[in-house]
């Protein structure tokens, strides 16, 4: 997707999460409380980053939203039973629009040290491959006593510049966006991880692929006859 769309994806974003109604599933993970809000600079670092974690056609109708931890069991569980399926069925056929909104919670220690690798990768267009390889690997690096050289070997793997990517963790330059992301779900009144947001619907909870198709097909099929 090209980096010049950001912005606009962000109002889209933003919209989505604005009209979500109130479906709850159980909540596995209490949120902490909500931080402050942070203003965003126009930076063209963050909107590559913005941009990077964002998959799927332009065209497509139907958003899905995710809310997700890298450190989150719950968050890892429904990426290992669903992620490649919903990719397979809706993204890549072009009628959903997939959108990773980082939400790391205090709770976890290396959470936000996970999202900052994960958003320096997409700052290269790198955020799947690394978003992939966080969620494969996270019984292994959760117990380290310092992830930080686990994270790298993953970013040179995904194939990121590791000279800039580098730079761009020690610098903290994706925290910014990952405020901005937890701010905006906050007040959307997201309370648990992960959560989905699905046209007008919102989801806590690990959903099954079942439950997920059929809010996916029904918001394709309101998009389709509005």
């Amino acid at each position: 997707m090209p980096h010049t769309r950001s912005l606009a994806t962000l109002a889209a974003i933003a919209l989505a999460l604005s009209a979500a109604g109130a479906a709850r599933a159980p909540r596995p993970h209490p949120a902490p409380a909500p931080a402050a809000p942070r203003a965003q600079a126009p930076d063209p670092l963050l909107e590559r980053a913005d941009a990077g974690r964002i998959q799927g056609s332009p065209s497509a109708k139907v958003w899905l939203i995710e809310a997700s931890d890298f450190q989150c069991p719950y968050c890892k569980e429904w990426h290992d039973e669903s992620y490649d399926t919903i990719v397979k069925e809706y993204v890549s056929t072009g009628k959903v629009r997939l959108a990773f909104l980082n939400d790391p919670l205090s709770m976890h220690q290396y959470s936000m040290q996970a999202a900052e690798a994960a958003m320096c990768a997409s700052v290269q267009d790198k955020f799947w491959p690394m978003h992939q390889a966080l969620f494969a690997t996270q019984h292994q690096w959760e117990v380290l006593r310092d992830p930080a050289p686990f994270f790298d070997s993953l970013a040179v793997k995904a194939g990121v510049n590791a000279a800039d990517w580098r730079k761009c963790v020690s610098t903290h330059a994706t925290r910014p966006l990952i405020d901005a992301d937890k701010d905006r779900l906050r007040r959307s009144g997201v309370e648990a991880t992960p959560t989905f947001f699905i046209g007008s619907v919102k989801m806590e909870g690990v959903q099954p692929i079942a439950v997920m198709r059929k809010a996916l097909d029904d918001a394709l099929a309101k998009a389709a006859n509005p």
